[in-house]
């Protein structure tokens, strides 16, 4: 097979370089990234196959919300070149056999787990995962529960219980509905001129709130799936859209599973505010809350002073992170 000839420089010899700009990603479809430049035009970027960032093992080395540098070399070829320090991000495995991880979203203000309880119902499992990451990468999490309108008694006193749970560990709840606008107002003021991830199952209903909170961006919706009751993906790639009155929302494709990548064990009780406010009085600093002698965390879940979900979560990532090999922990400072 020949080999494809390469474009020729646009005037003789090397092609013209100019200083880098600045900009935001906003976009990212597999193969290329929409950038915002500081003076508000937008250009379409690639990135070199040998781009990787150093100290993280990613399958997308540039996510949106990223700070970086383009070189404009000619008209059709703009390349990102570098990333600007991060203040946060949201990461999580990138399957559950991978040792690779993959960045949700960066540089953000602040994170919003859309869940349901029904049709398709959210794990209190896959929520504990996405707060514990949150809390692990300095991201303030909120959770809002969707779908109200659907809701019979029992399943609206069943999304109150829940919204009391996480509300007594301190994260801010909210039921809404993107039909009726229930919760919508105070949503609104949630992501009001800041950077917010909007995560979630597929099905959940994140299309549906976008397009609540900013009728302009014409996101597709699904439905649900009759045989499994779950979502159907609408969203294909990361997207940044802009709010009517001020502030972007980050739109991902939905997440059906949440598998943490770089929890070390002595630092999983730490993403659980209530465990590890209760540690502090175990026997031995390096307890692990599992049944060693003075442990006081597993006689506070037999007296239901802890939740019984939250501590079944904390045991699931503990497992995870002591059968990790010391080797593929590399949580890095931003």
């Amino acid at each position: 097979m020949a080999k494809k000839k390469s474009k020729a420089p646009a005037s003789g010899g090397q092609l013209e370089k100019i200083a880098p700009r600045t900009g935001r990603v906003i976009k990212n479809t597999g193969s290329s990234y929409l950038v915002r430049l500081d003076d508000g035009e937008e250009a379409l970027c690639r990135i070199k196959g040998n781009f990787r960032i150093k100290g993280i093992r990613t399958t997308n080395p540039v996510a949106v919300g990223d700070l970086v540098e383009i070189s404009l070399r000619d008209s059709d070829a703009q390349y990102i070149t570098s990333i600007l320090p991060r203040k946060n991000y949201i990461i999580r495995r990138a399957s559950n056999l991978s040792k690779e991880s993959h960045i949700l979203a960066s540089n953000l203000d602040g994170a919003i787990l859309v869940a349901s309880v029904a049709d398709p119902a959210t794990p209190t499992t896959f929520i504990d995962r996405f707060l514990a990451t949150a809390e692990a990468y300095n991201v303030p999490a909120s959770v809002v529960i969707n779908k109200s309108d659907l809701w019979d008694a029992d399943t609206r006193a069943y999304a109150e219980a829940v919204r009391a749970l996480y509300e007594s560990l301190g994260y801010r709840t909210l039921l809404v509905s993107a039909r009726t606008g229930e919760g919508t107002d105070i949503l609104r003021d949630w992501t009001r001129d800041r950077i917010t991830l909007l995560a979630g199952n597929s099905g959940v209903g994140k299309s549906s709130l976008i397009n609540a909170l900013a009728p302009g961006a014409g996101l597709r919706t699904g439905a649900i799936s009759d045989l499994h009751h779950t979502g159907m993906h609408t969203t294909t790639f990361s997207e940044m859209v802009d709010l009517p009155y001020g502030g972007q929302l980050i739109d991902i494709p939905g997440v059906k599973g949440f598998g943490v990548i770089d929890f070390a064990p002595e630092e999983v009780s730490h993403f659980f505010p209530e465990i590890f406010r209760r540690g502090r009085e175990c026997r031995y600093s390096d307890c692990k809350h599992t049944g060693e002698p003075g442990c006081a965390v597993v006689p506070a879940v037999e007296r239901h002073e802890i939740s019984e979900s939250r501590y079944a979560s904390y045991l699931s990532i503990l497992e995870e992170a002591m059968e990790t090999p010391e080797s593929d922990k590399y949580r890095k400072p931003f």
